[in-house]
């Protein structure tokens, strides 16, 4: 489904397109870390009116679940996710043991050593996407219903890939509908979704394109995987021109597993075989991003379309 943009970049107003420092200084405040900014008033309401325009469309039926931003290492685990991406995850770690060990990695710190040999790793990771914690709940319900489920799940994520780039972030925003049932339903699902999201990009005004991508899977192994993704078209993307026509953003996504989740979580349809999944992604920050980049810093300012859309 390759296709240029479906906006003429001469179109849009362009001089905050490109300049990254104007549009991070408008909207963000570093933290003194790559990757991980506080965000301000502005750009905290267009990812509100974001995520409502976004629970709008969503299925009738779908299942609303919210998750922190820390979810079971071994969970995590059993989900297959340290064979494809241990490159970009991030675990929780605390002091452990009796108190003097405690208070002894302390004094290491006034001392002016290295207090973090102390710390030993938690039961905890930082959730690295958002629907990793989904498959367990559903699993423990026993045979998926002859209608499957639908859930509307989101998460501040983890990923470990600094940068200064504007549209990647340590720390950022997933909101995710998620289909589990037959593979017929799941495949049925992305194809409404994918249409729905490219509408949804045409009532915002940002010029996208859609394409078949891969996860970025680690290694040389890795490579093979991705090769794999991308013949069996089990990814897409919604690619909009945040910084570059050249190296468009991928600010939605949609993913078919197959039958990978269901066979890790032993979840089984009535017929017995094991469940297929797939989800629709949205990065709500590369999403509002984009918007301010086309759009310019100003939301006041934005087209009477678009600000109509978000009720802004």
């Amino acid at each position: 489904m390759n296709a240029p943009f479906q906006s003429s970049e001469a179109d849009m107003p362009g001089s905050a397109r490109r300049d990254e420092k104007t549009i991070a200084r408008a909207l963000f405040r570093s933290m003194g870390v790559d990757g991980v900014v506080a965000r301000t008033q502005d750009y905290e309401t267009a990812v509100e009116r974001l995520a409502a325009l976004i629970s709008r469309e969503r299925d009738a039926d779908a299942e609303v679940l919210r998750f922190p931003p820390v979810m079971s290492r071994k969970q995590l685990e059993k989900s297959g996710y340290l064979k494809s991406f241990p490159n970009l995850l991030g675990c929780v770690c605390a002091l452990h043991g009796s108190e003097a060990e405690i208070n002894g990695a302390v004094a290491t710190f006034e001392k002016g050593g290295d207090w973090t040999a102390s710390l030993t790793s938690a039961d905890l990771v930082l959730s690295p996407a958002a629907c990793y914690p989904v498959y367990p709940i559903a699993a423990e319900r026993g045979l998926v219903p002859a209608l499957g489920y639908v859930f509307d799940i989101a998460a501040d994520v983890f990923r470990h890939e600094p940068s200064t780039d504007i549209d990647r972030f340590q720390s950022f925003r997933m909101r995710e509908f998620v289909r589990i049932g037959t593979a017929e339903q799941v495949s049925a699902f992305r194809e409404v979704w994918m249409t729905k999201a490219q509408e949804m990009a045409r009532r915002l005004m940002l010029p996208f394109a859609v394409e078949q991508a891969s996860d970025p899977f680690f290694g040389r192994v890795g490579q093979m995987m991705a090769v794999a993704q991308i013949q069996a078209a089990l990814k897409f993307e919604l690619l909009i021109p945040v910084r570059s026509a050249e190296m468009p953003t991928a600010c939605m996504s949609f993913n078919y597993h197959k039958e990978h989740f269901g066979l890790a979580w032993d979840m089984r349809l009535a017929s017995g075989e094991p469940a297929h999944s797939g989800c629709v992604a949205f990065g709500m920050d590369r999403l509002a991003v984009a918007l301010f980049a086309v759009h310019g810093i100003d939301f006041r300012r934005w087209p009477g379309a678009v600000r109509q859309v978000l009720n802004m």
